[in-house]
């Protein structure tokens, strides 16, 4: 298949999973299934991959790229947040190994008509999954200087929220509704003061990523799955997960480090907080990919992976 999404840090997740022969792995967000590929070559044709995606587009792509293991494989057209219902419905309460890969694929960016790309016109919708029932264009349209303002700065980290937020309603105001992702992105060029626009990057860059996280409620779904995950995982079982920007890397890093045992009284005080220790990490800090796949796959740049393997429940 040509122009397929490149998994991110292929390697590094098939080493921190551990496939093994005759096992169960969850791919979380399958999306072109270049990660399940690489699983679905160590399971064996007595294992299994189960693939969630809530893009339908992607379950196709998905679905061709792995038609040579099809006998093992599982494709759901389905959240990550409803992960336990899934596996309970397929009879596989518990499981080997979890990938959850938090960002969107190439192809998705690239699709003009979703609206995710600020190189191209489009409508502006960003939904992943066409059922949910809020667009960013409906946001941004519908929203109050006060409410994009807190918006972007919360979910893009973005130091001129205000400035663009008045410039959005003052476009809306004099012209009527935004209704294209490349006007929106010419719009918060425009906000930016000219000296600011000149690195990180397209200056629409950090507003386009909190849209997304609205649109798909990003952020909340991560903090739904991962006790879901952890629940799923059976001793032994390695959960993988790639967060691309800090807030989500942040979640992440707090959760595992709240599931291993680690203290998180005041230091010098005594310990009060009599946490259990059900997770044991892997990578001490977050693995970045190698500049060779950086070279190869620029897209790669931002990704942070953290690994964490399930103890049995007294740790």
């Amino acid at each position: 298949m040509v122009g397929l999404h490149l998994p991110v840090m292929e390697k590094e997740v098939i080493h921190y999973l551990n496939c093994r022969s005759g096992k169960t792995y969850v791919d979380c967000t399958v999306g072109d299934g270049g990660h399940a590929e690489a699983i679905c070559h160590l399971i064996g044709p007595d294992g299994t991959l189960i693939g969630l995606d809530w893009d339908e587009a992607a379950l196709a792509r998905a679905e061709e790229r792995l038609s040579g293991f099809s006998s093992r494989v599982k494709l759901i057209h389905a959240d990550y947040s409803s992960l336990k219902e899934v596996l309970y419905q397929e009879n596989k309460p518990l499981v080997d190994g979890i990938l959850i890969d938090l960002g969107a694929s190439t192809l998705q960016l690239m699709d003009a008509g979703r609206g995710f790309s600020f190189h191209q016109s489009g409508e502006l919708d960003m939904r992943m999954d066409r059922r949910l029932p809020v667009t960013a264009k409906e946001i941004i349209n519908n929203s109050s200087i006060e409410e994009l303002t807190a918006l972007f700065y919360k979910y893009g980290e973005e130091r001129w929220s205000k400035r663009i937020a008045t410039r959005i309603e003052k476009e809306i105001e004099d012209s009527g509704p935004i209704v294209d992702s490349e006007q929106l992105a010419d719009l918060v060029k425009e906000a930016i003061p000219a000296r600011f626009r000149r690195s990180g990057g397209h200056p629409a860059r950090k507003v386009f990523q909190a849209l997304r996280l609205a649109v798909n409620r990003e952020l909340d779904n991560l903090e739904q799955v991962l006790p879901q995950a952890l629940e799923s995982l059976g001793f032994g079982g390695r959960i993988c997960i790639i967060a691309y920007h800090s807030l989500e890397d942040r979640i992440v890093k707090q959760y595992f480090k709240e599931q291993s045992g680690i203290c998180n009284c005041p230091p010098g005080k005594p310990c009060i907080c009599d946490r259990k220790k059900y997770l044991s990490i892997l990578t001490a800090k977050a693995v970045k990919p190698t500049e060779e796949e950086i070279d190869a796959n620029p897209r790669a740049r931002s990704a942070r992976l953290r690994a964490a393997e399930r103890l049995d429940k007294t740790g």
